[in-house]
């Protein structure tokens, strides 16, 4: 086969499947992202042949604050579909397109490679009720919010109407789609190579002189960056509880200080500079040890040391890292949202919370430093849902192989094909 993946920050959702099939001499692979990006990600696999674009000399022109996103995906859409139509002079027509849709690199694919089979990734559909927009009063959704997002969305519906199957990793993202798109989406979850990611009790965490090991009072969080979309400013608020209530605990704290999702402040501080202020000398801070952005090693050993991890969320897409923290073993203290719910059962598997009320997170963690031996049973059931719902060489991977390639499995669109399930 002749397969090209699409993606801005290439491989992302598509590492698994990408690496897998360019181990098969039979399929000829291309790549096409921003270059940038190519550069920071790295090759691969040898036998992917990447293709960088930049947006040097492009540029939003239009007044409308309304168009202005959907203006920049229409710029990379062009850009993308003339590196397709060069590709296909020179005689490279795919069997099987893979893209991401969220920044329009995919919109003009159908036209130049009109036999294709595509599959579009179907992350996010934007809501102006029921989803992320509006859900923290301390950061409310402005008038011209949701006639953008609206706006915004013709990209999506561009994307899936031209495509021929889509996937999205949880049920509640799919439910986000009309109605009338939903019978092509397929929910299936990218997978957690669950060999890799799992407990060690012999793991430890050296933070200057400090050792952490499994069974210390250990209180973790991660995200990619340190933002209100994930709960940080709840969590911080939650500090000077869990601190008093527990004197030897100690609190690792993953992320960087750039904002993935939602805007930035407008004072020019970053969230973590400016709740480090508003807490104060409420939180003995030299307990508190904010790692930045780390390798995926320690990040993994950070998680094995948990004794309590907190996700929170907005109704939002679903991070990895609560699933990786699930099949590490930890015992997760998560918001109750959505897609939150289909994964995390309330005193089953890890214990829920609302995302708001920082004094009941507090009590909880608390929970979990107090009685680890008594709750060791919902590490045991956490890592239970993922190997058996989410993991990634048993279920994932050959389910979005064959959807990819062909091959006859048929992924249910109310939920996982083979026998997957959340």
């Amino acid at each position: 086969m002749q397969i090209l993946f699409v993606h801005q920050n290439f491989p992302g959702q598509y590492r698994h499947v990408a690496k897998v099939l360019a181990a098969d001499p039979g399929h000829r692979i291309l790549a096409i992202g921003e270059a940038q990006n190519l550069t920071r990600q790295g090759i691969l696999h040898p036998a992917i042949q990447r293709i960088g674009y930049t947006l040097e000399g492009q540029r939003v022109t239009t007044q409308h604050p309304w168009l202005k996103d959907l203006e920049a995906a229409v710029i990379r859409g062009h850009i993308v579909s003339r590196i397709a139509l060069e590709l296909r002079t020179k005689g490279f027509t795919p069997d099987l397109i893979a893209g991401h849709p969220g920044w329009g690199e995919t919109l003009f694919l159908r036209d130049v490679y009109p036999r294709a089979r595509i599959l579009s990734y179907c992350e996010f559909f934007y809501r102006g009720e029921g989803a992320d927009v509006g859900f923290d009063p301390e950061y409310p959704a402005r008038p011209d919010d949701l006639p953008r997002l609206r706006a915004r969305n013709m990209t999506h519906l561009t994307a899936i109407e031209s495509a021929d199957v889509g996937i999205s990793p949880t049920q509640w993202q799919r439910s986000l789609y009309p109605p009338s798109m939903r019978p092509k989406i397929r929910v299936l979850h990218e997978g957690i190579d669950t060999t890799q990611v799992r407990p060690d009790p012999d793991a430890v965490i050296e933070i200057g002189g400090l050792r952490l090991r499994p069974g210390d009072p250990v209180v973790t969080y991660v995200a990619r960056n340190l933002e209100p979309y994930r709960g940080f400013h709840c969590f911080m608020r939650a500090l000077p509880g869990i601190l008093t209530a527990t004197p030897r605990a100690q609190v690792v704290v993953i992320g960087g200080d750039e904002v993935s999702y939602g805007k930035k402040r407008g004072d020019g501080q970053t969230f973590r500079q400016a709740l480090t202020a508003e807490i104060g000398g409420r939180a003995e801070w030299g307990r508190v040890h904010f790692l930045g952005q780390v390798p995926y090693a320690t990040y993994l050993r950070v998680l094995q040391v948990s004794a309590a991890h907190v996700y929170l969320t907005y109704p939002f897409v679903l991070s990895w890292s609560l699933l990786e923290s699930m099949a590490a073993g930890c015992l997760v203290v998560a918001s109750d949202t959505a897609p939150v719910r289909e994964v995390v059962r309330d005193g089953e598997n890890g214990l829920l919370t609302d995302f708001f009320d920082t004094g009941r997170l507090a009590e909880r963690v608390t929970e979990c430093l107090a009685n680890q031996t008594a709750l060791a049973p919902l590490r045991e059931r956490a890592r239970q849902t993922v190997v058996e719902g989410y993991d990634l060489n048993a279920h994932c991977l050959p389910t979005t192989l064959a959807l990819l390639t062909g091959g006859g499995a048929e992924v249910g669109a109310e939920g996982h094909g083979s026998g997957l399930r959340s």
